[in-house]
């Protein structure tokens, strides 16, 4: 969706709840609405085994996080790039995300630098969306993967 796209969605959105999306409480109605721009968050979580399943289920969950934590649907999602560690390959966690309504949505999988000490079992995503300009991202570390940004644990 263009930002043209998203802006008539938003404002369309605005119209059929009776209020605006650019204003504060009890400001006067309007069909402005607050400008769009570009945001990046980050996600991770563990998977317990290299499974299909326990990869498409940690996926959803963390996607799933990442959507309610940042009030995000698919439509106003640019791209999102995953990276699993060389000792996750029984599925694409790309998969999970189709599943979750992000058909339209350009997704890439790709493998995490083999680092010695890094984490084993771990999914990373990195997702570019369009939210209003006061939008602040918030990041999603779930499972032993909240290790990897303990600064961000308090946030969550």
């Amino acid at each position: 969706m263009s930002v043209a796209e998203a802006e008539q969605h938003l404002r369309a959105a605005a119209r059929e709840h009776g209020g605006n999306t650019g204003g504060t409480a009890g400001a006067a109605r309007s069909d402005t609405i607050a400008p769009m721009r570009l945001f990046a968050l980050r996600g991770a979580t563990s998977v317990p085994r290299n499974d299909a399943q326990e990869i498409l289920d940690a996926t959803t969950e963390l996607m799933q996080a990442i959507m309610e934590r940042n009030t995000l649907a698919p439509e106003y999602v640019i791209s999102c790039i995953f990276t699993a560690t060389n000792d996750l390959n029984a599925e694409f966690p790309a998969v999970a995300a189709r599943a979750l309504g992000f058909e339209q949505v350009p997704l890439l999988c790709a493998r995490e630098i083999p680092v010695p000490r890094a984490m084993p079992r771990v999914i990373r995503v990195l997702i570019h969306y369009h939210a209003e300009d006061g939008h602040e991202s918030r990041h999603v570390y779930l499972g032993d993967a909240a290790e990897l940004r303990a600064d961000l644990l308090s946030a969550q």
